[in-house]
C-alpha cells in the first residue's frame, strides 16, 4: 500500500465519520460544523487527485459560501425552530439494516469487477484540467448553465426566508 493510498484511506475515514455525524447529532448548528468538515474532506480527496483547480473552487465555493450561507440561516432562525418531540425515528433500525445490505451489495458488485482493481496512472499535466471546457460547459445552456442558476435562485430564496421568519419575530416581539 503506497503512502498516497494510506492518506487517501485516512481522508476517507474523516470524512465518512463527519458526513455520518452530519445527520446524527442533535444540535443543528453542530451538524452544520460537521458538513464543513466533510466538504473539506471531499477538497482534500480533489487534493489528492492533484486537481488543484476543483479543490479551490470545493473550499470556496461549497465551504466558503455554501457552509456559511447555512451556519447564517441556522443562526437566524435558532428562535424558530424549537423541540417539540423525540429527534430520532423509530425506524432507524431498519434504515441501518437497508443501508448495511446496500453497502455489502454495492461492496460486493466492486470486489468482483475487474476494473475496479486497476491501478490509477498519473494524469498529465496537459489533460489534468481542462479549464476552459469547464467554464463553457458552465455557462451552456446544454450543459451545466440550467442546474447552476437554479442553485443559485434556491440559495438565494432560503437567504430571503431566513430574514423574513428573522423580522417577523422581530415584529411579534414589539
Amino acid at each position: 500500500m503506497t503512502t498516497l493510498q494510506i492518506v487517501f484511506l485516512i481522508i476517507a475515514a474523516i470524512t465518512l465519520v463527519s458526513a455520518c455525524l452530519v445527520v446524527m447529532t442533535r444540535k443543528i448548528m453542530h451538524a452544520a460544523l460537521w458538513l464543513v468538515l466533510s466538504l473539506m474532506g471531499v477538497a482534500m480527496v480533489y487534493a489528492t487527485l492533484q486537481s488543484g483547480f476543483y479543490a479551490v473552487v470545493q473550499v470556496l465555493v461549497y465551504i466558503g459560501a455554501i457552509s456559511t450561507l447555512i451556519i447564517f440561516a441556522v443562526m437566524m432562525t435558532r428562535n424558530v425552530m424549537e423541540d417539540v418531540g423525540p429527534q430520532s425515528n423509530r425506524g432507524w433500525g431498519l434504515a441501518l439494516v437497508g443501508s448495511l445490505i446496500l453497502f455489502a451489495g454495492t461492496s460486493a458488485i466492486l470486489l468482483t469487477w475487474d476494473k475496479a482493481q486497476t491501478v490509477l496512472q498519473e494524469i498529465p499535466a496537459v489533460n489534468g484540467e481542462n479549464i476552459q471546457m469547464l467554464g463553457l460547459a458552465l455557462v451552456d445552456p446544454m450543459g451545466f448553465l440550467i442546474p447552476f442558476e437554479v442553485a443559485s435562485v434556491l440559495l438565494l430564496a432560503a437567504l430571503v426566508a431566513a430574514i423574513f421568519l428573522t423580522a417577523d419575530i422581530k415584529r411579534s416581539r414589539s
